[in-house]
């Protein structure tokens, strides 16, 4: 009688906990679109510029959001294209070859990387673009790489964290069978597990886009600017979503110009919707094609 009364208050709480966790985020979502969507337009994302030529580069938009868009997918596609590579190979390192106390050192090493707060990867990565500014006697400054680069090892532990799970739960049956047929080691990893890994692996890439779109203490110390126009170069500055939403909530003049803000909130969502569909749709593709093989 006790055991199915604890039973039942534990189930009462877990619904509860996600009936909770779903209602605050319908509230939020509510209170996004009831203020931002009636901003939703033309003249919020391209301002008095013809959209086809500002989609063509070949006019300038001064007073819309099109700059902070374009900005905000080059950095979020820039910075998880440099950290998938050095994630996944850390993360085969990890899973693979690492051993004893080393490996240990490394799981350690990882999870506090992952718990350093965002605002010091971004006094890292300003300090970065100060030395390079004395070294290069003036020529570099805060710029769209310095950003990259430091929200790459940002997400870096998402990456190499789900590509180490991912390889280390596959189950014997599939590790040992290629090197009983005589594959090397190396084959074994990049035609047999890698394969049968990306479906964690994806997973990890999609966390990481998420925290590089969200992030804003990195970017602010590393190059966006609040009016710096299509980024020209990777060393040039930059606009971005979410420093625009930050600058607007802070700075704003008028209750028009924060329902512009509460605009660009729900256009950053919809770009984290359309590269999350993207990961997820690659990672169905790579979850369908492992059926296929079995």
């Amino acid at each position: 009688m006790k055991r199915k009364l604890i039973d039942g208050v534990m189930s009462f709480y877990s619904w509860f906990c996600v009936l909770a966790i779903a209602g605050a985020m319908t509230a939020m979502l509510g209170y996004l679109v009831a203020n931002g969507f009636h901003t939703l337009g033309k003249e919020l994302i391209f301002g008095e510029a013809n959209p086809i030529a500002a989609i063509l580069l070949r006019q300038p938009v001064f007073d819309g959001l099109f700059p902070a868009i374009v900005g905000t997918l080059t950095l979020v596609l820039l910075s998880v294209l440099l950290a998938i590579p050095l994630g996944i190979l850390a993360g085969i390192y990890l899973a693979e070859f690492s051993r004893g106390p080393v490996k240990q050192f490394f799981n350690l090493l990882f999870d506090i990387q992952a718990g350093i707060p965002s605002i010091l990867i971004g006094l890292f990565g300003f300090s970065v673009a100060v030395f390079l500014h004395r070294v290069f006697e003036g020529r570099i400054y805060p710029c769209l790489l310095i950003s990259a680069c430091s929200l790459a090892f940002l997400v870096l532990p998402y990456i190499i964290r789900t590509t180490q799970v991912s390889l280390e739960t596959l189950p014997d049956s599939i590790r040992l069978t290629a090197p009983a047929l005589g594959a090397t080691k190396l084959q074994n990893i990049l035609y047999v597990l890698l394969p049968r890994s990306m479906n964690g692996i994806v997973s990890g890439i999609v966390l990481s886009i998420g925290r590089c779109a969200e992030d804003t203490a990195v970017i602010m110390l590393t190059g966006v600017v609040a009016t710096a126009g299509i980024p020209k170069s990777l060393f040039g500055s930059y606009e971005a979503l979410p420093f625009y939403i930050y600058y607007i909530s802070s700075q704003y003049s008028d209750q028009q110009e924060l329902q512009k803000g509460f605009g660009a909130a729900l256009i950053l969502l919809a770009l984290c919707a359309m590269l999350l569909a993207l990961a997820l749709l690659i990672k169905k593709k790579f979850r369908s094609s492992e059926f296929s093989i079995l």
